[in-house]
């Protein structure tokens, strides 16, 4: 039974790089669900529990992050902070099997795999969570980074669930595409 303590939706809006500004800001936003981790000291197989948090979540937390957005995604990402009495498979299994569906579902698609990061950390520790276009994951210019944290979580016995979009890329991107 998935429990949440607390979820958190972060909005970030830059507009300029190093007194250069945009010709428009782009908009990344996150959503962070602080949930009991159920296998929390205890090693065990079977993570379905923690599956099917992962695509409750992304059912309750994504239309709000799609809202948050000024233009359609074009970006994501997801991720997973767990509790030091857990351990980083914790984290996998929130993230990847079943969350990606409802992600794809809120933004009207996405063939590129979306980008993660886990780790296990005490409260309070920032993610680094990667961003990629939904469609081309060669297009350098949408890879990017938003950092999260929740000050408080996640306790020893928590996961925290990340999942972010972003209406463009990188604010002034210069790097392009691969070359194919």
């Amino acid at each position: 039974m998935l429990s949440i303590r607390r979820t958190l939706l972060l909005r970030d809006v830059p507009t300029s790089e190093l007194g250069k500004v945009a010709a428009r800001p782009v908009v990344r936003v996150a959503a962070l669900a602080v949930i009991a981790n159920p296998y929390a000291g205890r090693y065990v197989e079977d993570l379905s529990e923690l599956f099917e948090a992962g695509r409750a979540l992304g059912e309750q937390l994504m239309p709000d992050l799609v809202r948050l957005l000024r233009n359609a995604a074009v970006s994501y990402g997801k991720g997973a902070i767990v509790g030091t009495g857990g351990e980083f498979e914790h984290g996998g299994a929130c993230i990847h099997p079943m969350l990606g569906k409802p992600m794809r579902a809120a933004i009207g698609g996405g063939k590129a795999v979306i980008p993660s990061n886990v780790k296990v950390a005490p409260a309070g520790t920032s993610l680094d969570l990667p961003l990629g276009h939904k469609d081309d994951p060669w297009s350098f210019d949408h890879f990017d980074t938003i950092t999260v944290s929740v000050p408080d979580a996640p306790r020893p016995d928590e996961i925290v669930v990340v999942m972010a979009l972003a209406d463009g890329g990188r604010l002034l991107p210069r790097c392009g595409s691969a070359p194919r």
